[in-house]
């Protein structure tokens, strides 16, 4: 019995120390700095943004930053879809070689973005449409008046605006992600991180 113990201790230090030795130590070389005779790592991190979204302490305030969120989150894939397509397009207008090649490809454009998004579109409501209007200013760097009116000419341009203003729109407003649009530009980021 004395024997069986001895030889259990026996295996189990055994057993440990080789799994001492049988661990692999592998050195990573960081480089580093010398601050007043002392050797310090020297590690780049990377950036990490930081957004506040202060949650509203009243029950009527938090119901409406829940919606603001919801249609957010409703027409930001348009607005993403806008920047891409007209990236595409404008590819597709710089090979043009005729103006008249041009309006048929615009022409063409227009058919199929309406025939594909324009029932969803329609129904979005006036603050979705007005949240559209700055995202797309946001993806493409264009107000919608000005892409309108590249796209479609200055007559027409004017024509869409003074129909919006009829209706409350403005094609004109600019998309302002340090003043007025902080809170739109805070809840996109975060859209964007998956954080929302």
């Amino acid at each position: 019995m004395v024997m069986k113990k001895a030889v259990s201790i026996l295996l189990l230090v055994c057993s440990i120390s080789f799994a001492v030795y049988a661990q692999d130590v592998r050195y990573k070389v960081l480089p580093a700095r010398v601050i007043d005779g002392d050797t310090m790592p020297y590690i780049t991190l990377k950036e990490v943004e930081v957004y506040t979204l202060r949650i509203p302490r009243s029950r009527k305030a938090r119901k409406r930053l829940s919606k603001y969120v919801r249609n957010i989150k409703k027409v930001y894939p348009y607005a993403k879809l806008a920047g891409i397509k007209l990236r595409e397009y404008e590819e597709m207008l710089v090979n043009a070689s005729t103006d008249k090649e041009r309006k048929k490809i615009m022409k063409q454009a227009e058919k199929e973005i309406n025939e594909e998004y324009g029932g969803e579109l329609r129904d979005l409501t006036f603050t979705q449409g007005k949240i559209l209007i700055k995202l797309i200013d946001r993806e493409t760097g264009e107000s919608s008046y000005n892409l309108v009116q590249d796209l479609r000419g200055n007559f027409t341009a004017f024509w869409y605006q003074a129909f919006a203003r009829i209706w409350g729109y403005n094609l004109k407003i600019k998309y302002d992600p340090e003043g007025e649009d902080r809170k739109l530009e805070i809840i996109v980021r975060m859209i964007e991180r998956g954080q929302l």
